[in-house]
């Protein structure tokens, strides 16, 4: 793959993951159409999250300049990911997992949205062009792992009652 800057890399990923919740969102019903988009979905939010936090979040924590926007992205994706865990454990079929996907959906939406509208700009303005693009070639290699690891370890779901 061409040379790319963390930015790039990540931005490409949020089109991506747009794009498949747009789709889960046109789909109806427990089919394996939509159980299968809905796993593809959580592996790609779960490994590109888990290497952007490895990549530029760590780099962004310790910088007291950016320290707060990594840890508020941190704890969305916690947000996000606790969502899908509980919705797998849900009928698809379900109005409580078309609530809860479209709660997820909207609170994903505006967390990739903050991250590029404000906290690249930000870290834009720390981080020096050598050190965005270590971060692109850190996620680039961390994201294939981690997504090894979403496929070994899925969330614990909650028990239906």
């Amino acid at each position: 793959m061409a040379s790319a800057d963390i930015y790039d890399r990540l931005k490409a990923d949020h089109d991506k993951q747009r794009a498949m919740l747009k789709d889960l969102g046109e789909l109806r019903g427990d089919t394996k159409k939509r159980q299968a988009l809905f796993e593809r979905f959580r592996l790609e939010m779960e490994s590109h999250a888990a290497a952007e936090e490895e990549s530029l979040y760590a780099t962004m924590l310790a910088n007291p300049e950016l320290r707060d926007d990594a840890r508020h992205s941190v704890s969305e994706h916690k947000e996000v990911d606790d969502v899908i865990g509980k919705m797998l454990a849900m009928d698809f079929a379900s109005d409580e997992w078309e609530e809860n996907f479209h709660h997820m959906r909207r609170r994903y939406e505006h967390h990739i949205d903050e991250e590029e509208d404000e906290m690249f700009p930000a870290a834009a303005k720390e981080l020096d062009a050598a050190t965005e693009e270590r971060l692109g070639e850190v996620y680039a290699e961390r994201k294939p792992e981690e997504l090894e690891l979403a496929r070994e370890n899925p969330p614990e779901a909650e028990e239906k009652e």
